[in-house]
């Protein structure tokens, strides 16, 4: 009897389950076990790493081969356990020695001819696995780059499993590509494209600075999806940890190539108004992946014509609104993605879409406008910061073509964002969206006078709870724009009249 043992990562959302991988080659007749609550995906290992060792000039063992995934009781699945377990089967049928599996950290997915293919992952796996004490890894050479974001990990990557067996055996290297430094991603988009809308730029300023939801009310053309989509240009950079923990999540998604793997820029995700809430949310049976909301961490999710998504798909959005994550549960496993975002929703005024100005070419009943706005809930609209009445641009100012550019505003808002710091420094909080109740009451609080208006406005009614802990959140936020050390009465009214949807400085 032979047994040879390896480690693998089982990914859980972004969490990495130790896994131990046992393999026992014995004599008896010749069959192959998989035990460990193994998926689809992993019961059909075993023809790709049968052929693959045998397309790697190795030998099959024609013996009993039982493979044993451990803890038993946790659900397994993907497929980055193939290099792992055929390592192990070559180890255990003393074909390779297997001191050397305790050499490095296998990870890869192995065709038909023996050839190391891409998985998905890399990231969070790698990171699971630097956290149980792991130096060395080996990669397929597709996923070198995103594992080589880890710098205090040496990682080799290899094409093919006769590459990998030829280092095990030999030591001898394959050269790995090179590494191309971070850097931070450029738009061809520019907020200097935007004509007017100088209130609206100030209101989206305000978001930014702060973390804040906002609403966008107009007309088709008067420039919401614009705005929106400029939005990210004023947002301050990512910074190193913060680009990994969005390429980890976009690595599970499988969407890493959809932007730079190195790209300091906040995502952007505009799912369509017809999106269902596990597209959304996340979901999955087997293999839970995020959804929207959770590749929109770090960056902002844009919904166009909000009033048109069905029936919960919004509220959906309420939790994670208010945790800033999403726990998806499954009848075997739970995951938890990240979901810190900032939420914009652009809608029209009415179903027609010209109920604007003085409203006299809107065809619609005011009982089709009450039910077409009702769709954006009263709790929805509660975690909403800012409602904003997006005008379409006069003619002065279509043909007045100066205009403030993204680096500018963008400059206004790391200015704001780092007195946030600061004033934050012994918390673990750092932007003023996320400041908990009870220090808004206490050592956040507003001065004297503008708790006493927000006061006066909780004893009518006029505003719920949640709704005064916004309003002083985005106070805040307008006097680090404006350099005012603490929010007064001004900042406070201007907060509720943009929450009420009352623009103006």
């Amino acid at each position: 009897m032979s047994i040879a043992r390896t480690l693998a990562i089982n990914l859980i959302g972004l969490k990495g389950e130790a896994i131990d991988v046992e393999v026992d080659v014995s004599n008896g007749l010749p069959t192959y076990s998989l035990l460990g609550l193994p998926d689809a995906t992993l019961n059909e290992s075993r023809d790709r790493i049968r052929a693959a060792i045998l397309n790697s000039s190795r030998t099959w063992p024609n013996r009993k081969v039982t493979v044993s995934l451990a803890p038993a009781w946790l659900p397994k699945s993907g497929s980055a356990f193939d290099l792992p377990i055929a390592l192990a089967i070559l180890a255990a049928s003393s074909q390779l020695d297997p001191v050397k599996l305790d050499s490095a950290f296998f990870l890869g997915e192995l065709s038909l001819d023996g050839s190391l293919k891409p998985i998905r992952g890399v990231l969070p796996t790698l990171i699971a696995a630097r956290e149980l004490g792991v130096k060395r890894v080996i990669v397929p050479r597709e996923n070198f780059k995103e594992a080589g974001l880890l710098r205090d990990l040496e990682v080799l990557s290899f094409s093919n499993l006769s590459e990998v067996l030829r280092y095990l055996e030999l030591g001898e290297r394959i050269d790995n590509p090179i590494l191309l430094e971070s850097t931070e991603s450029t738009s061809n988009l520019d907020m200097s494209e935007v004509s007017g809308h100088q209130e609206s730029k100030f209101a989206l300023e305000i978001a930014a600075a702060g973390g804040h939801n906002l609403l966008m009310i107009g007309s088709p053309g008067s420039g919401k999806t614009m705005l929106a989509e400029r939005f990210t240009t004023i947002l301050p950079p990512l910074g190193e940890e913060e680009s990994i923990e969005v390429a980890g999540i976009h690595s599970i998604a499988g969407t890493l190539n959809d932007r730079d793997l190195l790209s300091a820029h906040p995502p952007f995700l505009a799912p369509h108004h017809a999106t269902t809430i596990p597209a959304l949310i996340g979901g999955g049976s087997s293999s839970i992946r995020p959804g929207a909301c959770s590749l929109a961490h770090r960056g902002v999710l844009f919904i166009d014509e909000a009033p048109e998504c069905a029936t919960g798909i919004l509220d959906a959005l309420r939790q994670p609104l208010e945790s800033g994550k999403v726990t998806i549960t499954r009848s075997a496993v739970t995951a938890t993605f990240p979901a810190r975002f900032i939420l914009l929703l652009a809608a029209n005024p009415c179903p027609c879409g010209r109920f604007a100005g003085r409203g006299r070419a809107c065809e619609c009943s005011s009982l089709q406008i009450r039910r077409y706005l009702s769709k954006l809930s009263g709790p929805l609209l509660d975690r909403i910061d800012l409602r904003l009445k997006v005008e379409a641009p006069t003619r002065v100012e279509l043909t007045h073509s100066s205009s403030e550019t993204s680096a500018v505003m963008r400059a206004r808002v790391i200015s704001a964002r780092s007195i946030a710091t600061e004033r934050f420094a012994d918390q673990s909080f750092k932007i003023n969206s996320q400041i908990p109740p009870n220090l808004l009451r206490e050592r956040f609080r507003p001065t004297k006078d503008s708790l006493a208006l927000l006061h006066n406005l909780l004893d009518s009614e006029s505003i719920s709870a949640r709704g005064f802990h916004r309003a002083i959140r985005v106070a805040w936020s307008i006097a680090d724009l404006k350099g005012v050390s603490i929010p007064g009465k001004e900042e406070v009214e201007h907060a509720l009249g943009l929450r009420a949807g009352m623009q103006g400085e």
